[in-house]
């Protein structure tokens, strides 16, 4: 749930005031499994409604009233507060690029300034009148001329259209007044000319206070109320008020038509210019950037389409996001501007201020500023996001000499001060800044009273007030809340298990060989351009039709996309079109993969003999995948983890762990290879029962590693909540326990308590039983159970040594403790190296993670983290002249870049040559459906270097 401190409620009395976004928090809290509530303003500074909010995601560990010194809250295990100045990565260097703020002045024409000061004498004027209605139609009015207000800052074209849209909606209203008017008059034989009252259409809850409409409401709600209200709402109570402001209206109209018909647009000429001839704009090679333009109107954004379309030259470079366009249609633009090389220019309007991820342009202009500070944020936040890597630039486009320009002008000057003395956070808390100050109140206030240097000296000192460093600094400390920052043990546990993960699951390059040679198949073309990245021209029809049929995402499949990458590195590139990665629920992958399995489902049920290119031995396995889930114990045995698991028998009946991904190293037999082995392919030992010695196998081993890893991480969770629902909840029985005596006391001294003390005593009695209800809800969560393992696959795996010793060839060591003498030299040789350099080792071979020793370097001295060195180790005999080295470790050592190392150790009875260690050893992966590569160690060694060079 985004923007989550919206589903607010506190505190009046005893009672707790809930607004209806609360109570959908409540609601959704008690049917989802997982919760996560997001916000940049969690805390208002009042720590009972802080605790009210946390009480979404806990009832029992929240409840009551906070009272000070005996509800002190420990929540650092269920929030996390994250600035995004201060978030770095492994290494210590900052995870969000800087991120400049410019202000791009002009000044109006003539014609500009004088209808400038019209429209503002007429909103002032109407304003003042406005004052003498009743507040519920002051305010509809206000608000209908403030954004009258706001639309002659827009753009000529946005003015124009309001002014004419109002006119002959009062027009239409003064018609409709003066026919009823006319039948009152002939039944109380008099003229009735006072208006009847305004009915707005709303559809949509207001907020008590106007000032919060856009905080309140969704960017598509208020602009819905926006076009409801504006252009009707008046502060004329009789027919000839109405006549006299329909007057005024039609010079108003006429003169700002005469402005956009001049095509005299300052505001215009400045986003042109800034278009044209800003560097930031342009890439090193002289390409355009893409840019993200906001607006705050509907007609401003239709003008502005058409002059940047004309601008650029292209009827195809131009995408809008308004509050009319719904969530698919959304999507597809969002995926045209990632991905369409022809589209560079985005116009919005809020619409596209929330929910939309949009890093992979890093320009931005706001061509009309909002009078909301948070909206600035949220705009800015569309770019700075998680993934960026360039420099965020925004342009404020501010008109020198209006009212509310010298306000914007000041409030901007302001921040870029703050900005430089809090290192960039002022962004993150510019909202919060203005909590006690309304910047509407101010705008306004410049409209109506501007010309007054009482009102100018006041204004400069609100928002100096406002964005004052000590107040800022206090907000961020405020906000802090969790104050937790990782221990160097803890770091590197995070990170190891990080990289545990990265091992387990599919590599990129898999994912990249798997998806180039299905696409190829379907009618599809990958062209390479930069390094990792290519450009697809066209996506066959049947890949476009799958996905409109299958239909899992609301993301679509594109006609064509102007880059897409494979690894999360080739993303981003300086100068050159964002990426879109492929992944295997990206739309694409997605599509094309359901094709081949249509194609090729039934195959995956069948047996297989697969060759072991990378196994020099001569004994054949049968390699099996097992499947196994962990669940809750009570209720609906919901899967709380989920591992498929791999066992390998020997023909001795041996089992044993076979890795994360053994099936990625091998490859198809032949009908030459199946040959040589009719023995092993008829062998008795292959029709025993050697599903129950798997199953024995995972039982005893991979079962019970996975169990106590899921079950030790949920005894953890649920002893910390009952520790602090137990701290709750007792000092809640405790503290109605003695109301309940005090109250009983004063009934039996004759006293009439406002509360009787049956009531206090019902509400310990309640607690008592919610406190035994959830403890044991919390045991249950600890309770989970082992489902038994599935075998859902398996293979005879032949040996490369075997048929290597069949077909008479030499290279393959036939004597495995020979061999295994070798390995175990050159691992000492290794380990021994990297422990003298001060680092910590670990043997990771039994692990088959696609490298053998993982080397740790010491931290750097602010703290920061080295990147491990994932070491493959390679022992050769002396007089051998090649090194086998498989699909998976090729790919893995691509994968992991300059973290991987290739160690050879040349072994010579109880001596050994090197290390030598090889940096980046490989360039290209193996073709699709190539298992190994032999690589000539004589080329190897002359690219190594000595170990001590590679740190």
């Amino acid at each position: 749930m985004d923007e989550a401190h919206k589903l607010s409620a506190s505190y009046f009395g005893n009672k707790v005031n809930k607004t209806k976004r609360f109570q959908l928090g409540e609601l959704l809290g008690s049917i989802t499994r997982h919760y996560l509530l997001m916000t940049a303003t969690p805390h208002n500074g009042k720590e009972e409604d802080f605790q009210i909010w946390l009480s979404l995601l806990d009832g029992d560990r929240f409840y009551g009233k906070f009272r000070e010194g005996a509800h002190k809250v420990d929540v650092t295990d269920m929030m996390r507060r994250m600035v995004k100045e201060e978030l770095l990565k492994f290494d210590g260097t900052p995870l969000f690029p800087e991120r400049r703020a410019y202000t791009a002045n002009y000044e109006l024409s003539a014609m500009e300034a004088s209808l400038y000061e019209q429209v503002t004498t007429y909103v002032r004027e109407e304003m003042n009148r406005a004052d003498n209605l009743d507040s519920k139609k002051k305010n509809n009015v206000g608000f209908a001329l403030t954004m009258l207000q706001r639309r002659l800052a827009s753009s000529p074209e946005a003015i124009y259209q309001s002014l004419k849209r109002r006119r002959k909606r009062l027009e239409a209203r003064l018609e409709e007044t003066k026919l009823l008017a006319r039948g009152q008059s002939v039944q109380q034989d008099g003229i009735a000319e006072t208006l009847g009252d305004y009915n707005k259409k709303v559809k949509i809850g207001l907020p008590d206070n106007y000032d919060e409409l856009d905080d309140e409401l969704s960017a598509e709600e208020y602009e819905e109320y926006i076009e409801q209200v504006t252009d009707q709402a008046s502060a004329s109570e009789t027919i000839p008020e109405l006549e006299a402001e329909i007057l005024s209206l039609k010079d108003l109209e006429h003169q700002a038509l005469s402005v956009v018909q001049s095509g005299n647009d300052k505001k215009w000429e400045q986003l042109s210019h800034l278009l044209q001839d800003q560097p930031e704009m342009y890439t090193s090679s002289g390409s355009r950037r893409k840019l993200i333009i906001f607006t705050e109107h509907k007609d401003t954004l239709n003008y502005l389409v058409d002059r940047i379309k004309s601008l650029l030259g292209n009827e195809n470079s131009v995408r809008t996001i308004y509050g009319g366009t719904n969530r698919d249609q959304r999507r597809t633009i969002q995926e045209e501007f990632r991905n369409d090389p022809e589209v560079l220019v985005l116009i919005a309007t809020d619409a596209a201020g929330e929910g939309v991820n949009l890093q992979n342009a890093n320009l931005m202009v706001n061509y009309d500023l909002p009078w909301n500070p948070n909206r600035l944020e949220q705009r800015f936040g569309r770019i700075h996001r998680i993934g960026q890597t360039e420099v965020c630039h925004l342009w404020n486009i501010v008109a020198n000499e209006t009212r509310e320009g010298e306000v914007f002008q000041r409030l901007f000057d302001k921040i870029e001060t703050e900005r430089e003395a809090l290192k960039g956070k002022v962004f993150d808390v510019l909202g919060e800044a203005f909590d006690n100050v309304s910047l509407k109140e101010l705008l306004v206030d410049a409209i109506r009273y501007g010309e007054s240097p009482e009102v100018k000296a006041r204004m400069n000192q609100v928002i100096e007030d406002a964005l004052d460093t000590d107040h800022l600094e206090e907000i961020l400390r405020r906000n802090a809340l969790v104050e937790q920052h990782m221990g160097l043990e803890e770091l590197y546990a995070v990170k190891e298990e990080m990289e545990k993960a990265e091992a387990r699951k599919l590599q990129p390059y898999f994912i990249r060989a798997f998806f180039t040679e299905a696409f190829s198949q379907l009618g599809g073309e990958l062209r390479g351009r930069e390094t990792g990245r290519y450009e697809v021209k066209h996506v066959p029809a049947q890949i476009r039709e799958r996905d409109r049929v299958i239909g899992e995402t609301r993301t679509p499949v594109l006609r064509k996309y102007e880059r897409v990458c494979f690894e999360k590195e080739h993303v981003r590139q300086t100068g050159k079109p964002m990426a879109d990665m492929i992944h295997p629920n990206h739309p694409l992958m997605h599509a094309a993969t359901d094709l081949v399995l249509q194609a090729h489902r039934a195959k995956l049920k069948q047996g297989a003999v697969l060759i072991d290119p990378n196994d020099d031995s001569t004994e054949p396995k049968v390699l099996f995948m097992v499947d196994h889930t962990v669940k809750e114990a009570e209720g609906e045995s919901l899967v709380v983890s989920r591992r498929l698991q791999f066992v390998e028998i020997d023909q001795h009946g041996n089992a044993s762990n076979a890795g994360w991904a053994p099936h990625l190293d091998l490859q198809p037999i032949d009908d030459f290879d199946k040959q040589l082995v009719p023995d092993v392919l008829s062998a008795a030992w292959l029709t025993g029962d050697l599903e129950s010695i798997v199953l024995h196998q995972a039982s005893q081993s991979l079962v019970p590693d996975h169990y106590n890893e899921v079950k030790g991480r949920l005894e953890r969770q649920a002893n910390k909540t009952l520790d602090a629902v137990n701290e709750r909840l007792v000092k809640e029985i405790n503290y109605w326990s003695d109301r309940y005596m005090k109250l009983k006391d004063d009934v039996k001294a004759g006293k009439q308590p406002r509360m009787q003390p049956e009531r206090a005593r019902r509400t310990c009695d309640d607690l008592t039983a919610r406190l035994e209800q959830r403890r044991s809800e919390l045991n249950a969560m600890k309770n989970v159970v082992s489902s038994t393992p599935v075998v859902i696959g398996g293979a005879l795996v032949i040996p490369q040594g075997l048929l290597a010793y069949r077909k008479g060839e030499t290279q393959f060591a036939v004597d495995a403790d020979a061999r295994a003498r070798v390995e175990k030299v050159a691992m000492d040789a290794v380990t021994e190296v990297e422990k003298s350099f001060g680092f910590e080792v670990k043997d990771v071979a039994a692990d088959k993670c696609g490298w053998d020793i993982t080397s740790r370097p010491l931290p750097n001295a602010d703290g920061s983290i080295k990147p491990d060195r994932h070491i493959e180790v390679k022992g050769r005999s002396k007089g051998q002249t090649t090194i086998t080295v498989s699909r998976n470790e090729i790919i893995y050592g691509l994968n992991q870049a300059d973290k991987f190392i290739l160690a050879i150790v040349i072994v010579d009875g109880d001596s050994f040559e090197g290390p030598y260690y090889v940096k980046n050893p490989f360039t290209t992966e193996p073709d699709f459906g190539v298992a190994s590569i032999n690589y000539d160690l004589g080329d190897l060694l002359s690219k190594a270097v000595a170990p001590i060079e590679t740190i």
